[in-house]
């Protein structure tokens, strides 16, 4: 029997508040029992039998996907983001910050040279997410009026499967359960505390307000997925393609960020490891995001996300 591809979503009926789990093939939603990290943890056993569910599936099995809201697929205790992983997007950043007088080519092969340098030799740069930032692949996403500097940073993220804590790099995609899509937002005049330079960044209040970590709307497994080192990466703002790269130009790539971030802390099923952003963000094109916008990003193999953008509103004689 070929094989039938499949991948995981959650979601909600209508006039039902109740999130579900469930088997996305052909259009069709097939509810699965437990929630979406139990059935990743106890994939040695549920796997089998979501293969010939899938295999078993007709045109009328389930529901029909434009009968359900697709909610965000995952619900990770634990988030992982990483900066500066790609290697054109970091080059683009030191040609756009360097000196007045520095000759821009110079620049660029500088920071070439010391990016695969890093390649060979450094460590990725991880910090902390939040999972209450989490939002689904279509909800829209509030600006906070705090700033007007709010960035998109479409990235692939690995979800994990089983427990992780130092692994090696070549074991590490085994205890990767599969892949989602995630933009990581940015309000970019937070990240670096101008009032503390001595401390550095500040991602808790640059990356994790309300709707920040639009994502979704697949999991797909890892076995469905194919090599995470050869997709493509886009988004679009109003129509334009503002990020379009291959996951190749990841400095290091998936495997290599699974076991450094396993090196001090555990891994948990249902866990979520970003992988950084490609060349492309609004701070590269002096274009950040404002009200109306509409980003789409698609990865290959995982959807669309479709993402409105508005200010946030205050009630008359509210507090801002």
């Amino acid at each position: 029997m070929p094989e039938v591809t499949y991948s995981l979503i959650r979601f909600q009926e209508q006039g039902d508040s109740k999130a579900r789990t469930g088997l996305l093939t052909g259009g069709r939603v097939l509810p699965l029992d437990g929630d979406i990290n139990s059935l990743i943890q106890h994939w040695d056993t549920t796997e089998e039998q979501l293969d010939q569910l899938a295999a078993s599936a007709g045109d009328s099995s389930g529901l029909k996907l434009a009968d359900v809201e697709v909610l965000s697929p995952v619900e990770p205790v634990q988030v992982l983001q990483t900066g500066a992983n790609y290697r054109k997007h970091v080059i683009d950043l030191a040609a756009a910050h360097r000196e007045p007088g520095q000759d821009e080519q110079e620049v660029r092969t500088k920071t070439a040279a010391m990016m695969d340098k890093r390649a060979g030799q450094g460590t990725p740069y991880f910090f902390i997410g939040l999972p209450t930032a989490i939002a689904s692949a279509t909800d829209d996403l509030t600006l906070p009026a705090y700033s007007t500097s709010h960035d998109w940073e479409l990235e692939l993220a690995a979800v994990i499967g089983k427990t992780a804590f130092r692994v090696t790099p070549e074991e590490a995609l085994e205890y990767v359960f599969g892949y989602t899509m995630v933009n990581d937002i940015t309000t970019r005049e937070y990240v670096f505390r101008k009032d503390m330079p001595a401390i550095g960044s500040d991602w808790y209040r640059a990356k994790n307000a309300p709707g920040f970590l639009p994502t979704g709307p697949l999991l797909v497994p890892a076995k469905f997925f194919g090599d995470p080192q050869d997709v493509q990466v886009t988004l679009k703002l109003n129509g334009t393609a503002m990020q379009d790269e291959s996951t190749q130009d990841m400095i290091f790539g998936v495997a290599k960020l699974v076991s450094e971030a396993s090196q001090i802390m555990p891994l948990r099923p249902g866990d979520l490891v970003l992988t950084g952003s490609p060349a492309g963000n609004g701070q590269h094109w002096g274009r950040l995001l404002q009200d109306g916008d509409v980003m789409e990003g698609t990865i290959t193999g995982l959807g669309t996300q479709l993402i409105h953008c508005k200010d946030e509103v205050f009630a008359e004689g509210s507090k801002q």
